[in-house]
């Protein structure tokens, strides 16, 4: 294998990961905030591709409108999600906020279904088929632009955490709830802000991999791969949200050049059963016990 070949598939494992952890931030967030693991996450992804096709294609607005008007729609969204549905559910079992996401994501797909169409379609950004020649590696641009935006993002998301008092509310909130409530903190109110900043992330996820794949109502297959990257990272951890989204982009490059025919599609599970069957919390994860 020449250097060349092997940059190359470093840069495409690297950018398909950064969209899994991208996703997989998501999910930790409003995990953690509400216990709840969102299985719409990925049919949001998927409305706002299709939202972003439709402002650039038929409304024939710019990229740099449609981007930032796309994030609010799904931030609106996200938020009235946990507003008008997922308080409700407080206190009741987690099943039942499983059923709530699954039923949500099948309204989702149907209702982008009967709106937009079932065929496939896609839209331009300033980057398509442009590329850049790097120490004699050429790469395309959009996965340079995938990869610095996830990296600021993550930088700017660890930041509003850390420094900024909505932040450090939402970890307190995550963290207890009554604590948290009875400091002043209005908790309801935050969560769904969590909820609004989780589609967000995947907004941006949805807008910067449709021009991959295609705007297709099949996108919200990435969450299955997203969910993969979190138990390799370690299941509410948002380090290991990261670290697992970047493994399995990895995983997936090199299996699907060496591998057999196939094994791209499937591995990403294979390294699920295998990370829960061995190491259940994961590389990042903290271990849990229960006496019984």
């Amino acid at each position: 294998m020449t250097f060349q070949v092997f940059a190359q598939l470093l840069v495409n494992g690297l950018a398909a990961g950064a969209i899994y952890a991208l996703v997989a931030l998501g999910l930790v967030l409003t995990y953690k905030a509400t216990e709840v693991l969102n299985f719409a996450h990925g049919d949001l992804l998927m409305l706002a591709a299709f939202v972003g096709w439709g402002l650039i294609g038929p409304a024939g607005w710019p990229f740099w409108l449609a981007l930032p008007a796309t994030v609010a729609i799904v931030a609106v969204l996200g938020y009235g999600i946990d507003a008008l549905l997922v308080r409700r559910i407080v206190g009741q079992p987690q099943f039942a906020g499983v059923m709530l996401t699954i039923a949500l994501a099948f309204m989702l797909r149907g209702a982008v279904s009967m709106g937009f169409g079932a065929e496939s379609r896609s839209f331009a950004t300033p980057w398509t088929g442009q590329t850049t020649a790097i120490g004699g590696v050429v790469v395309a641009d959009l996965s340079l632009v995938i990869l610095a935006t996830v990296l600021v993002a993550t930088l700017v998301l660890l930041a509003f955490l850390r420094h900024t008092r909505l932040g450090v509310a939402m970890q307190a909130a995550s963290q207890n709830q009554l604590a948290a409530f009875l400091n002043g903190i209005p908790v309801k109110r935050v969560n769904s802000l969590v909820w609004a900043l989780a589609g967000v992330l995947a907004a941006l996820a949805g807008v910067l991999l449709a021009p991959i794949t295609l705007v297709d109502v099949s996108l919200w297959f990435v969450m299955l791969k997203a969910l993969a990257a979190l138990v390799l990272g370690g299941f509410g951890s948002i380090a290991g949200a990261i670290v697992g989204g970047l493994l399995i982009g990895q995983i997936e490059q090199w299996t699907g050049v060496f591998g057999p025919d196939g094994s791209k599609d499937v591995v990403a599970y294979v390294v699920l059963i295998v990370v829960l069957v061995l190491r259940p919390r994961g590389l990042l994860g903290e271990a849990h016990g229960r006496r019984v």
